[in-house]
């Protein structure tokens, strides 16, 4: 297919085949299994975005749309440095300023909220609801990351970052929720 007859339209390819026997290459070309611990962990990553790009449709304040623009940018340099284990493909973008800024945004936001010796019961409001979901596949990808961690070397900053934005997440959930009256109590009384 030609336009004007001079370019050729570059047509992205979808399938490769390549996976069809449940591998998958990483970065550097290494093939590994799909179910392998990076892949499971970069994957995760990836659904942590998708799942913030679900949220942000629900919030409505600017500045915490932006800020969750600004990460769903940065997991895919997270994804992609769990995807190249070599670090000859892609180099770490991650810097400990990433860690203060996160530490920063929710020193901002804690700083307006009402303390809360009480559980949140998560989806208050749509938005709410959303990034409390977020938090959840933060906190799963976390996990995998550690996990992988004890098999393979990983970058010390990745595990850092994710636990610090699960905290953001939290927060977030927090500011956005409308309807303090859901929390429930904490009680430290046995359950019967």
């Amino acid at each position: 297919m030609a336009i004007d007859n001079k370019k050729e339209v570059f047509r992205m390819m979808i399938y490769t085949r390549g996976g069809d026997q449940g591998q998958t290459s990483l970065l550097d070309g290494t093939r590994v299994p799909k179910h392998s611990a990076r892949v499971d962990s970069y994957g995760t990553i990836d659904e942590l975005n998708s799942t913030l790009g679900f949220a942000k449709n629900f919030v409505e304040d600017a500045q915490i749309r932006e800020q969750l623009h600004i990460i769903q940018r940065e997991l895919f340099a997270v994804a992609a440095e769990l995807a190249d284990p070599s670090g000859r493909e892609f180099s770490s973008k991650l810097t400990g300023e990433h860690i203060t800024r996160f530490e920063s945004w929710i020193d901002v936001y804690v700083a307006r909220l009402n303390p809360a010796a009480k559980f949140i019961v998560p989806g208050s409001s749509k938005a709410s609801g959303a990034l409390h979901m977020a938090r959840t596949v933060c906190r799963r990808a976390e996990r995998l990351i550690i996990a992988l961690a004890e098999q393979e070397p990983v970058n010390p900053l990745l595990l850092k970052y994710v636990n610090r934005l699960s905290d953001v997440l939290y927060t977030l959930a927090r500011t956005v929720e409308e309807e303090q009256e859901l929390m429930t109590e904490y009680s430290t009384k046995p359950l019967q």
